[in-house]
């Protein structure tokens, strides 16, 4: 009577081919919502809740700061 030894194999990782679609060095662009959160939220914090006759002038630092934000990652508004 022969004994077998049980074969024994290594769980392989799956290899994402998706990625080697990309080009090296290839930087992944990020989506406007998830950028500048801090400063979009203190835009519209101010612009809901400005007292000022002219919420728009009232908040134009903290607009002016958001689009700033944003233009740092490449988008314009």
């Amino acid at each position: 009577m022969s004994t077998l030894s049980p074969i024994v194999t290594q769980p392989s990782t799956p290899t994402n081919l998706a990625a080697d679609l990309k080009p090296a060095g290839q930087v992944e662009k990020v989506k406007p919502c998830c950028v500048c959160k801090d400063e979009k939220s203190q835009r519209d914090e101010c612009m809901l809740f400005s007292r000022a006759d002219d919420p728009q002038e009232d908040c134009k630092s903290m607009v002016s700061r958001y689009k700033d934000c944003m233009a740092t990652y490449g988008f314009k508004i």
